[in-house]
């Protein structure tokens, strides 16, 4: 099968894009094998190539999260999907899995759900990885509920601008920073309520203004330590701080504890680095509702600009070298 790969970390340079064997024609008793039609291309991709040792990977590593296709075969003890669904999901590829740089990939079956029927295969593709991991930041982690105020930071990026929609349909009212004034009508378009243009404006201030000096019931930082000390000062008391970043090891914790806040960490690859069944399970059956969400028109996802998988150098060039809005995308003429 046609697919990219790397045999040593490094620069964008370093992606190969020629045949490479499928590991199996075929499945595991829990397998899907899915012929893929795109590809989501995420931060994370980046990360592991230029950081592959950081990662349980298998050289040569073929990349991706994300992907989007139709299923070609399914274990025997698969009973959802069957050859000819199309379906959606994310899945590292960690501890002797392949990633989805590929035509074809096998995935678990507990991480797949059915695609959206009003999305196309590259929409379907832009979103598994950034909703589940908006889904388990606002849900799962930070619990939220209707009325509360939260702050979205970066929210025309790919987590922030899904975290933006669901924190909307969960009835919250919504903060959320940008960059440009295109960032800010597309945050508009989202449904923010409070849109600060972090180059013009003074966040905290703003948010303390906004709020008439309580500060907002959750925050979601989805650009790590730069942003997260701040966090803390715009959160009001007891309320909820959540990251999917690392933290540096210099963060004064001081403000967060006198606060009270409630500190949770996000990394949607859990399941996967872990193996753990029911976190599988619980992403499979998280892209599902957002499947019934799409199809309702209540979310929309954002493509920036597509690919080639034979251009995926580019592709990862483009996204570290840029600023944009939404999602990049590889297809696949399979």
């Amino acid at each position: 099968m046609k697919a990219v790969y790397f045999d040593a970390g490094g620069s964008a340079d370093s992606l190969c894009f020629g045949d490479i064997a499928l590991s199996s024609s075929h499945c595991d008793e829990n397998q899907v094998l899915v012929r893929i039609k795109a590809i989501g291309i995420n931060p994370i991709d980046c990360k592991i190539r230029t950081t592959p040792e950081r990662f349980p990977v298998t050289f040569p590593v073929i990349p991706g999260c994300d992907g989007a296709g139709i299923v070609e075969a399914a274990g025997m003890r698969v009973n959802k999907f069957r050859p000819g669904d199309e379906v959606y999901f994310s899945q590292p590829g960690f501890n002797n899995r392949q990633g989805t740089y590929a035509e074809y990939v096998h995935v678990d079956a507990n991480l797949l759900a059915f695609k959206p029927r009003s999305l196309s295969f590259e929409q379907a593709a832009a979103a598994p990885l950034v909703f589940i991991t908006a889904w388990e930041a606002l849900h799962d982690r930070a619990r939220i509920t209707q009325n509360q105020t939260i702050l979205i930071h970066a929210g025309a990026g790919g987590v922030g601008h899904a975290a933006i929609q669901l924190a909307k349909l969960a009835g919250a009212r919504v903060i959320t920073t940008v960059s440009t004034e295109e960032k800010v009508n597309f945050a508009k378009r989202l449904g923010a309520d409070l849109i600060i243009n972090y180059r013009t404006q003074d966040i905290v201030a703003e948010v303390l203004r906004w709020t008439n000096d309580n500060g907002v019931d959750i925050v979601l930082d989805t650009v790590g330590p730069k942003i997260l000390q701040s966090c803390f000062r715009c959160v009001k008391p007891y309320g909820d701080v959540v990251t999917i970043l690392q933290s540096a090891p210099d963060t004064d914790w001081g403000e967060a504890r006198l606060r009270n806040i409630r500190f949770s960490l996000e990394l949607m690859l859990t399941p996967v680095l872990l193996e753990l069944e029911d976190a599988k399970r619980h992403q499979g059956e998280i892209l599902q509702q957002c499947a019934t969400l799409f199809d309702a028109h209540k979310l929309q996802v954002e493509i920036a600009r597509t690919f080639t998988l034979a251009d995926a150098a580019a592709a990862q060039r483009f996204l570290e070298q840029n600023q944009f809005i939404g999602k990049l995308i590889l297809t696949v003429n399979s």
